[in-house]
């Protein structure tokens, strides 16, 4: 089963991300010139700063010591500080985890880092003050430079579908299973990381290196708290429930918004990447998924995700058309007939071989192997 690709190993070898990165840096190079320091705490780092040159370096929201910012200023180095004050990192090197997001849940989600960034998000919105709509382009490129960095490498299926899929249906169950059965196939499992259809893939990938009972009982302890109303901090607490029974759960990617921001992150993706700007996630979301993507019976939102994928397939934008597999039959050609207008468009086109409509959710794994090639 693959495993996410390694972070340190990845990233742009300019980039200095964490203090073990710096330290490497000032001792195998003995310099710091051209680099970009992304949201590291330099407080305790001020010899290393002062006597180490750092012209043309760039540091992204490090707390320093006034007489190590003057000192690499002095170098030609770009200082833009930590911004006080703020529920989030605009200059975050790494996307998050859950137990960042979900931080606090035991005083009430209100508390968590997540709903506080939705709350700020919220009342800056209604200022329309520049210097945070800039804060939130600022965190959502960051966001979306650790995503690159992360997946690298990696061959990433797209599961999407509707966040009304609750906890205890049949049909959420068998998208457990489907991202099971994707993670166990050696695919990176992404979402919109949010409730239902979405946290049913992120669990199965959670669940790839246990056995059958696990996923049977992470089901029946989840179903308690079937949808993440009326109350997120039950919702996701029965989440966390199952983690700590199987804390050894397989990696996946989820990448919500605080667009959405009464819809929480679901936990069991490890990796979340939450942008505060749904155009730039969407967009994002689909361009990564490299291996294809298979969708769930969802409704609007579901809809336009097919034919934001659709589209780059049909002018080749982004090279060869990649596959995309609709589950449930009835769904896509009666209450959404959304499937002969993707035909009608297909038709003639090297994305014609790349479509395919499927009935039950256990065919779209050989399905979608099948299309890729």
């Amino acid at each position: 089963m693959q495993t996410m690709p390694a972070h340190a190993a990845h990233h742009n070898d300019r980039e200095i991300e964490s203090l073990d990165e710096f330290d490497a840096t000032v001792s195998a190079r003995a310099t710091l010139a051209g680099y970009r320091v992304q949201a590291v705490d330099l407080t305790d780092r001020t010899r290393e700063l002062l006597t180490t040159d750092a012209a043309g370096a760039v540091f992204l929201g490090c707390p320093m010591r006034e007489d190590a910012a003057a000192k690499v200023r002095a170098d030609g180095a770009m200082v833009f500080p930590p911004v006080p004050d703020l529920p989030f990192d605009p200059y975050r090197g790494l996307v998050y985890s859950p137990d960042e997001l979900f931080a606090s849940l035991p005083d009430g989600y209100e508390a968590t880092p997540d709903a506080l960034a939705y709350a700020w998000f919220q009342q800056t919105k209604a200022d329309g003050d520049i210097l945070a709509s800039m804060l939130r382009s600022v965190h959502d490129d960051s966001i979306s430079d650790a995503l690159d960095e992360l997946l690298r490498g990696a061959r990433v299926v797209g599961v999407m579908g509707g966040h009304a899929m609750a906890r205890g249906t049949e049909a959420y169950a068998g998208a457990a299973r489907l991202g099971r059965e994707l993670a166990r196939a050696g695919f990176t499992v992404a979402t919109g990381g949010g409730p239902g259809a979405m946290e049913a893939a992120n669990l199965g990938a959670y669940a790839a290196p246990y056995d059958d009972a696990m996923l049977a009982e992470s089901l029946r302890l989840l179903a308690k708290a079937p949808k993440f109303t009326p109350s997120v901090t039950e919702w996701a607490s029965a989440a966390f429930e199952v983690r700590a029974q199987w804390p050894k759960g397989g990696a996946s990617v989820g990448i919500p918004t605080w667009f959405y921001g009464h819809e929480p992150p679901n936990p069991f993706a490890s990796h979340i990447a939450k942008y505060f700007a749904n155009a730039t996630r969407e967009d994002g979301l689909l361009a990564r998924c490299t291996a294809g993507v298979v969708f769930l019976p969802g409704a609007a939102g579901t809809v336009q995700e097919i034919f934001d994928n659709a589209t780059p397939n049909y002018y080749e934008s982004r090279g060869e058309p990649t596959p995309m597999v609709l589950v449930d039959r009835a769904h896509w050609t009666e209450r959404l007939p959304t499937w002969p207008l993707l035909q009608a468009l297909a038709r003639e086109r090297s994305m014609e071989s790349r479509i395919a409509l499927v009935d039950r959710i256990e065919e779209a794994p050989g399905v979608l192997k099948r299309l890729g090639g």
